[in-house]
């Protein structure tokens, strides 16, 4: 059996770590990577090492960022500037992106409020959106983290950090069902949720 084979074992566990990836479809990706030309596996492995040493977070917003490139959002002149939407991580902002309905900047926290996780609010990048409230004349901040307890507990969290500075704190309207992943929402369903903010 190919799992006796020690190589191709420790590639299956690799690819088992991915997001969604079970013991079987590992396994697939395994024996395909093993049926390739080897030009194939270099390119591959050599597209893993590039994103890992190019990529980075863009020090402001948070969004992923080329070394030596400018943000997409924060270098934008044609965005709005006192508005900003906050998520819980970098893909949540390419999927409200696809609803063309929003056009203001973003933050990225990195993560969610979550005590079994272990993370609280100093693991978040939340001083860091503080600071852009404060300083860049921001007139609303819009929560747009995951309907589940944690991004509901971040939101609120939030919400009662930004208040008292007077700043117009909304979350997205619940179009999004409780428990479920901005990332996977379609494009209708977000469109609906960002248009339909509540003030919170």
């Amino acid at each position: 059996m190919s799992e006796q084979i020690e190589s191709i074992a420790r590639l299956k566990n690799q690819f088992s770590k991915l997001p969604g990836v079970g013991g079987k479809t590992a396994m697939r990706f395994a024996h395909f990577i093993v049926e390739q030309e080897s030009s194939f596996a270099e390119q591959f492995a050599e597209a893993i090492l590039e994103v890992k040493q190019k990529v980075q977070l863009c020090p402001r917003c948070g969004y992923f960022l080329e070394k030596g490139q400018k943000c997409q959002f924060c270098d934008n002149v044609s965005r709005k500037k006192d508005i900003i939407c906050v998520v819980a991580f970098p893909k949540d902002v390419i999927a409200l992106e696809k609803t063309k309905s929003y056009n203001g900047e973003y933050h990225v926290l990195n993560g969610v409020i979550s005590p079994l996780q272990k993370k609280g609010p100093n693991d978040l990048r939340i001083k860091e959106l503080l600071e852009r409230v404060k300083t860049n004349n921001i007139k609303e901040v819009i929560m747009a983290t995951n309907p589940d307890i944690e991004g509901e507990a971040t939101a609120i969290y939030i919400s009662n950090i930004l208040k008292p500075l007077g700043i117009k704190v909304s979350r997205i309207a619940q179009g999004i069902q409780m428990g479920s992943d901005i990332e996977f929402a379609d494009v209708a369903t977000l469109q609906h949720a960002l248009e339909n903010r509540n003030e919170i």
